[in-house]
């Protein structure tokens, strides 16, 4: 049951813990799909469990829901969350969250072709991807693709924008 309300649910930004972005591309039904996948390692002043509610509490209170529906950045452009790609970085902002990774050259290549990026934001914790480690494809793939890791996420379809000089 989903209800609404202009309130937004306090949290403690230590409590988020170290936040990652992480992106990749896999095959889509018109070309390769950028992906972004956005989550807490657990390691927040409260523990995973304080890091999960941190980070629901921060979608929750940007109007992003949790296990909800599809938010289509295109067609809702007023959409707290931005992703601007730079000099070969992807950089994703949105009130309480400012986080930007190094994309592989054919998510550059895919998010140019498609224009948006399919951006995950979950509340479950994968303390096992730390930042600046490789992280294997089929535990991505294992992670990324857990109903237990998407039915607690919120799921947007993201614009690209880009600076142009």
């Amino acid at each position: 049951m989903t209800s609404t309300t202009s309130e937004t649910r306090p949290f403690n930004a230590p409590d988020l813990g170290t936040l990652v972005v992480m992106a990749w591309s896999g095959e889509g039904p018109d070309g390769d799909m950028p992906y972004l996948l956005a989550y807490s390692l657990g390691d927040g002043a409260t523990g995973p469990e304080g890091s999960t509610a941190a980070v629901e509490a921060l979608l929750e209170n940007n109007g992003l829901p949790v296990g909800g529906d599809l938010v289509d950045g295109k067609a809702r452009p007023s959409i707290p969350v931005s992703l601007l790609i730079q000099s070969g970085t992807a950089v994703v902002t949105m009130p309480g969250f400012n986080a930007q990774c190094v994309p592989p050259p054919e998510w550059l290549a895919a998010i140019e072709e498609q224009g948006f990026a399919y951006f995950v934001f979950t509340t479950r914790p994968w303390a096992e991807a730390e930042p600046g480690k490789p992280i294997d494809p089929e535990a991505l793939a294992a992670f990324a693709g857990a109903d237990e890791t998407l039915n607690a996420a919120a799921h947007i379809v993201l614009p690209a924008r880009s600076l142009r000089g």
